[in-house]
């Protein structure tokens, strides 16, 4: 009898708690919506989408055009060896020069010097160069042994008079003391016959143009035409 009053006693209370049933359970806020955010990632993703369109239209209206790749001085042309072909972006209000047109724009001068890395446009070059004041131009024809191999258009030389020379007053017995003299010692290259092909007959004489100051230009000029004249490579500075 005590057992079941104990037991009838603790009837009442539960033996572990118990869970709220799930209807008991308080209600969630709702979740805030962000209108804002949701425009802007739309945006973003619409810009996204002009940007890759644009880059594929650009791409396809690029054109190839000549580089400058060393320096042109005025009076210089363009060759193989001074330039190289790049993509750019058509622009009809740049007077671009097409690649294709190289061999026609190597007949014409560089109006001015032209730096190394600047895309070519029409402007730069004429059928003739606008010479610095003071200066003038003189063209050689140097043998083999007269030039150095690496000769190009843009190069700083020096001039000197070579061979020997009987001197007019001095009867048979007399020479000149002006052997190997120095007729300029600063001449900028600008033009110089690019080589052809490797088979290019070595006796032919190599056509290359000076500019040189003035004053010098005669001797220049005087002692090429008699195929005195070699030409060394020199500092620029």
């Amino acid at each position: 009898m005590k057992i079941q009053e104990r037991t009838g006693a603790g009837a009442g209370r539960p033996a572990v708690p118990t869970q709220p049933a799930v209807g008991d359970r308080l209600p969630t806020p709702p979740r805030e919506r962000k209108p804002a955010l949701a425009a802007l990632a739309v945006l973003l993703i619409l810009v996204g989408a002009l940007g890759a369109t644009m880059l594929v239209l650009q791409a396809g209206n690029r054109i190839e055009v000549v580089k400058i790749t060393a320096e042109i001085p005025a009076g210089g042309s363009v060759t193989k060896s001074n330039t190289t072909s790049v993509l750019v972006a058509e622009d009809d209000s740049i007077n671009y020069v097409p690649w294709a047109q190289l061999d026609q724009l190597s007949k014409l001068k560089a109006v001015s010097t032209i730096p190394k890395g600047v895309v070519a446009v029409g402007e730069m070059f004429g059928d003739g160069s606008k010479l610095e004041a003071g200066k003038a131009t003189v063209g050689l024809s140097l043998k083999e042994g007269q030039y150095p191999s690496n000769l190009e258009s843009g190069d700083i030389v020096a001039a000197y008079r070579v061979g020997s020379r009987t001197s007019s007053g001095s009867g048979a017995s007399g020479s000149a003391t002006d052997d190997n003299a120095l007729l300029v010692d600063k001449a900028r290259v600008s033009y110089v016959q690019p080589s052809k092909s490797d088979d290019v007959i070595s006796s032919t004489n190599l056509p290359v143009t000076l500019v040189v100051d003035s004053d010098k230009a005669a001797a220049l000029a005087q002692a090429a035409s008699n195929g005195e004249v070699a030409i060394v490579l020199v500092p620029s500075s």
